[in-house]
């Protein structure tokens, strides 16, 4: 199901970031290590161009698709009282219900003050996408956050490696325009191997957990 988009700044940050990365990995690391025409170079630079790909499209999904909202016709199954998995509140007995959304919520839904709404299986709120990461849309943000590791892992490793070939090269023939590409590159690639690093650790461990981000930290 798709949503109204609204594109916030954190989104504008996170497509300049891939565009910046992405051009400057195809024609300045790859260029610089094997030589863009070459065998290697056109071969790491389709590798590179669908790694890519699939993070940009799995990062538009995960932007474009509803998190999966709770139905306005959903009604708790009051008569069955042997069903374990009613939830109820923390200080009273009643069912879930949301004061603000005014209808009753499953297990696992949550409020997003952000969106507005009640979201199934609500992980988290994330400005990077600028929508709710939940039920309908987890395994592609997921998706999404894999496919990025990899397109910065691989890209911090083409950058090294054209230097470590012939570190003076770009120098000589550019100057500073290509010492300050590899500086601004390293600054960014370095923090966001770390960061996306831990996120895709930290959603492993909720998976194998069988967890969300809500039920485990409680914000």
């Amino acid at each position: 199901m798709k949503r109204r988009v609204s594109f916030s700044l954190p989104v504008t940050v996170v497509v300049l970031a891939i565009i910046y990365i992405y051009f400057s990995t195809i024609f300045v690391f790859i260029d610089g290590w094997f030589g863009l025409m070459s065998s290697p170079g056109i071969l790491n630079a389709v590798v590179f161009t669908a790694v890519a790909f699939m993070s940009v499209f799995s990062y538009a999904v995960a932007i474009l698709m509803d998190a999966g909202r709770v139905p306005s016709t959903f009604m708790p199954d009051i008569e069955d009282s042997s069903n374990p998995v009613h939830e109820i509140k923390r200080k009273g007995g009643d069912l879930r219900y949301c004061q603000k959304c005014s209808h009753f919520k499953p297990p696992r839904a949550h409020h997003c003050r952000v969106c507005k709404r009640c979201v199934l299986r609500m992980d988290h709120h994330c400005i990077w996408i600028s929508n709710c990461v939940g039920h309908a849309n987890y395994k592609v943000f997921f998706v999404f956050v894999v496919y990025a590791v990899i397109a910065c892992i691989y890209s911090l490793v083409l950058l090294v490696g054209s230097l470590t070939v012939d570190p003076q090269k770009h120098e000589l023939n550019n100057g500073d325009s290509f010492r300050t590409i590899y500086v601004i590159s390293g600054l960014l690639l370095v923090p966001l191997s770390g960061a996306l690093g831990v996120l895709l650790g930290w959603h492993v461990y909720l998976i194998l957990q069988n967890k969300t981000t809500i039920e485990v930290i409680g914000y």
